[in-house]
């Protein structure tokens, strides 16, 4: 060992030597505490016994069970992207725009445009993905002692999200053909008289849609708020609820993203669309400098070419029909979507055929809804793979 070596392990013990082909005391600490559990940590009490949310993500041919848009972000919006972000790389030392004002007013012409009501960057707020968005509106209306409605089988991730900001969640399931039962929800509001009420529209996992009307009679029945959530508001012909914000305008918001439609996933940008008020709420509660300047240049790109992209809807819509057809002449039960997946049945024992497709190198999704699975309309290919294992899984059932 030569002196400078000597001298760095002398003045430095604690650091890693392990180029040098030397364990030191601290790496032998650090080994022996990474044998503890998460059951030896003093974790908060409503966590204990929780599954993390995330889909299986597995090397496999054919992936269509994260609701993903298949299809790339186009060319002129890649070279944007790239002479945006040179652009902006000098001032990188320099933390983001706090309140990202162009990004906000690229979100409102985008949100004016396609649902017919006029609205401002006042109206909308951006955050890292919906979940973030939730999240955020989360810590603003509930917390301890308040509680939040949701409609059983939906998004998995409202009940987590309820749980890690302490605000108890209370179950409504859903009829037979997965629809909300309004009277049933009507009454458990008026028992549990909740902080926040959940509706997805269309529905995650079942991919059905909740009539503006029904939503009114569950806003109207509400003291807190109701939150509708539009992720893939995009892939149906439908009226947002943004269409009922002028009603509405202390009770209701709208929370949407980008991550579906948009090619937009890896991006993280979702948005919600309500009376400024509540923009004025989750700004008490949002973390400083919460998107990221490459973030915002991002997003603000994808909406300037939203014309270019929103163009592979149509053929996702398309495919969608394509695959429910042969589905059915299969002879598979299927829920009616308005989103780019699919949900579909009946199985005696639905995880057991989840295996049968990822054997056929092909991975959709078990969300735990018994007797059904949810595939994601994907590429051409993708779909044609698919349905071919389909195909095979039939002649077994």
């Amino acid at each position: 060992m030569g002196k400078q070596s000597k001298r760095v392990l002398k003045l430095c013990p604690v650091l890693k030597c392990s180029h040098l082909g030397i364990t030191t005391v601290e790496e032998r600490k650090m080994s022996e505490t990474a044998k503890i559990t998460l059951a030896d940590l003093p974790l908060r009490a409503e966590l204990v016994g929780k599954q993390p949310y995330g889909a299986p993500q597995l090397d496999v041919a054919v992936r269509l069970n994260t609701n993903e848009n298949p299809y790339s972000p186009s060319e002129a919006l890649v070279a944007e992207l790239v002479e945006q972000i040179r652009a902006y790389a000098p001032d990188l030392n320099r933390y983001p725009e706090r309140d990202y004002i162009q990004l906000r007013e690229e979100l409102a012409r985008y949100v004016s445009q396609v649902t017919g009501v006029a609205v401002t960057k006042d109206h909308v707020w951006a955050a890292n993905g919906s979940n973030e968005i939730l999240q955020q509106l989360l810590q603003a209306f509930g917390g301890p002692g308040r509680s939040v409605v949701g409609f059983s089988p939906s998004y998995s991730m409202h009940p987590i999200l309820s749980a890690g900001t302490q605000t108890e969640f209370i179950e409504c399931p859903r009829t037979d053909s997965f629809d909300i039962d309004i009277d049933q929800a009507l009454a458990v509001i008026a028992q549990q008289d909740p902080s926040i009420v959940f509706i997805t529209s269309p529905n995650n996992p079942t991919g059905g849609i909740t009539p503006l009307a029904d939503i009114a009679t569950l806003v109207e029945a509400t003291n807190g708020i109701v939150i509708v959530d539009e992720a893939y508001a995009e892939f149906t012909d439908a009226p947002s609820a943004v269409t009922l914000l002028s009603k509405y305008p202390t009770k209701l918001v709208v929370s949407r993203t980008m991550s579906k439609a948009f090619d937009f996933a890896g991006g993280r940008l979702g948005y919600f669309v309500a009376d400024p008020a509540f923009v004025a709420a989750v700004m008490l509660v949002r973390l400083p400098y919460h998107l990221s300047t490459l973030t915002q240049v991002a997003a603000t790109v994808a909406l300037k070419h939203s014309a270019d992209t929103l163009a592979t809807v149509a053929a996702i819509v398309s495919e969608r029909e394509r695959v429910r057809k042969e589905l059915l002449r299969l002879g598979f039960d299927l829920v009616d979507s308005h989103a780019n997946f699919l949900f579909f049945g009946t199985f005696d024992d639905q995880h057991v055929v989840w295996q049968e497709f990822l054997d056929e190198k092909v991975l959709i999704r078990d969300v735990g809804v018994a007797g059904y699975l949810r595939v994601t309309i994907g590429l051409v290919e993708e779909n044609d793979a698919f349905l071919a294992a389909a195909q095979k899984v039939a002649a077994r059932l």
